[in-house]
């Protein structure tokens, strides 16, 4: 018997409603991250299917690839995934921080600091 150890699922729910295993997941030769293989990479490491460091190794991640990933879906949802969607984000927020250099106004403080 397995005291202290949880089990992994055999199954999680994919981004979008489905049933995903570890041979659903996308190959490990991957190197074309389109929105889905992103999504379905996240959806199983925040499902347990995968651990962030397994699934860091198995398709050649960094650490701060994959969190990108998991904080871009946190706040645009899988849209934002999108390279085009991400440049657009990246452009508004340049232009929100020159407009906060130029009036010498502080960035709004985040009310939760502890929450994220």
């Amino acid at each position: 018997m397995e005291i202290g150890r949880q089990r992994r699922p055999e199954r999680v729910i994919g981004p979008f409603g489905e049933a995903l295993s570890l041979n659903d997941l996308p190959k490990n030769s991957t190197t074309r991250w389109v929105i889905r293989r992103k999504a379905e990479v996240v959806a199983a490491v925040n499902g347990g299917l995968l651990s962030l460091e397994e699934a860091c190794d198995r398709y050649d991640l960094s650490l701060e690839e994959f969190i990108s990933w998991q904080e871009t879906i946190d706040k645009a949802g899988l849209p934002g995934l999108r390279i085009s969607y991400l440049s657009q984000y990246r452009t508004q927020g340049r232009a929100r921080q020159e407009r906060l250099d130029q009036s010498g106004a502080q960035p709004p403080q985040d009310p939760l600091p502890d929450l994220h």
